[in-house]
């Protein structure tokens, strides 16, 4: 709506120019001219020769060089193309090489960590074992030094008296001084 009115404004004074520039003096535009025809055939002349030299040498190496050109950037193409699937299958071979190298590290380390447990147990077993016995054994020592004691008391008992009585008394009677021992320990 708002160009049709531009156009008609654009279009009437161009329409009125050529009456005007001949009436101006603008022979160019003066078609009743001979000399004006001869320049218009020349000039298509001139046209047509430039038209069939392009059309027949520049233009089809032009072509060539466009059809090169997009040949070789579609090549590229599938070129890159080729290389990004390559490169994604090589990474979704990294991902399940790293994947099972993971497994398998996890694995290695779970066994590794179930044979320590187990040498721990062993070696605890083993050390708990050893400790009993040599707890057996040292009671079994306690219980001989016990005895070897107790069987020894008397003995021990019976010298200490006899010595203190030689010494407050200065005389020494073994049998009595036994006797008296063995009433009181019993």
């Amino acid at each position: 709506m708002y160009r049709t009115p531009r156009l008609f404004l654009f279009a009437a004074p161009l329409a009125a120019v050529p009456g005007r520039a001949v009436a101006a003096g603008m022979p160019q535009l003066n078609f009743h001219d001979p000399l004006l025809i001869g320049q218009v055939v020349w000039g298509a002349v001139i046209f047509g020769g430039f038209y069939l030299a392009l059309s027949r040498f520049a233009l089809p190496r032009v072509e060539r060089v466009l059809t090169n050109r997009r040949t070789r950037i579609q090549n590229d193409l599938d070129v890159a193309r080729k290389a990004k699937a390559e490169a994604d299958r090589a990474s979704a071979e990294l991902l399940s090489a790293r994947h099972e190298a993971a497994e398998q590290a996890r694995a290695h380390v779970e066994r590794i960590q179930s044979e320590a447990r187990a040498n721990a147990e062993a070696h605890a077993a083993e050390t708990a074992k050893r400790l009993e016995a040599e707890i057996a054994s040292a009671e079994t020592r306690i219980t001989q030094s016990r005895e070897q004691a107790l069987s020894s008391l008397s003995e021990i008992a019976t010298s200490t008296t006899q010595d203190l009585v030689s010494r407050l008394i200065g005389t020494q009677d073994e049998q009595t001084v036994a006797s008296a021992v063995k009433r009181v320990s019993a």
